[in-house]
């Protein structure tokens, strides 16, 4: 049996939980999540926790079993508190902005490139250079996140681009050979 799907998800007395069969329905002050939970899997709901057990002991029945486990609490802990990213931009002259909801990165192109997220998604930027990416879903921030990382990525030479926050770029040697 799973060992994260074993333990259960504590619901916060903020957050609402809505089950449909296997449809869950979260809401919260950060916004409201749905997922459809795939066969195989039950979910339970016990007063302010929720349970998630295989419905048999079928190897894709095990195999979903703490997937759905962590997807469900997720949802919760993204309505409740949220999720968010930072991304460093490194290099003269590259810069970011926000305009309107969308966010416009310049890295170095001949033209500046723009970002518009998806419902849910927010951007935020200090200092011209650290983007911050948040939202209720942690898919959708993980997956903006890389796509902004995507314009320019971190180079090994110098370090120019777009890096996470506290991610290590391998540097090397230049031609010369220099250490």
């Amino acid at each position: 049996m799973s060992r994260i799907g074993k333990s259960p998800i504590q619901v916060p007395d903020k957050v609402n939980v809505t089950l449909d069969g296997l449809s869950v329905t979260v809401k919260g002050p950060k916004g409201e999540l749905k997922r459809t939970l795939p066969e195989g899997v039950s979910i339970s709901q016990v007063e302010n926790t929720l349970v998630v057990s295989p419905t048999s002991e079928k190897r894709k029945s095990r195999e979903r079993h703490g997937l759905c486990r962590s997807l469900v609490a997720n949802m919760v802990e993204g309505v409740s508190q949220g999720y968010s990213r930072k991304l460093e931009i490194v290099g003269v002259g590259s810069r970011a902005q926000v305009k309107g909801r969308s966010l416009v990165v310049s890295a170095g192109y001949s033209h500046t490139v723009e970002v518009i997220p998806p419902e849910g998604i927010t951007f935020a930027v200090e200092n011209n250079t650290n983007v911050t990416v948040s939202g209720a879903d942690k898919e959708l921030v993980g997956n903006e996140a890389a796509k902004i990382r995507a314009i320019r990525p971190p180079e090994p030479y110098k370090g120019k681009g777009i890096k996470y926050a506290g991610e290590h770029i391998v540097r090397k040697a230049g031609k010369s050979g220099k250490k």
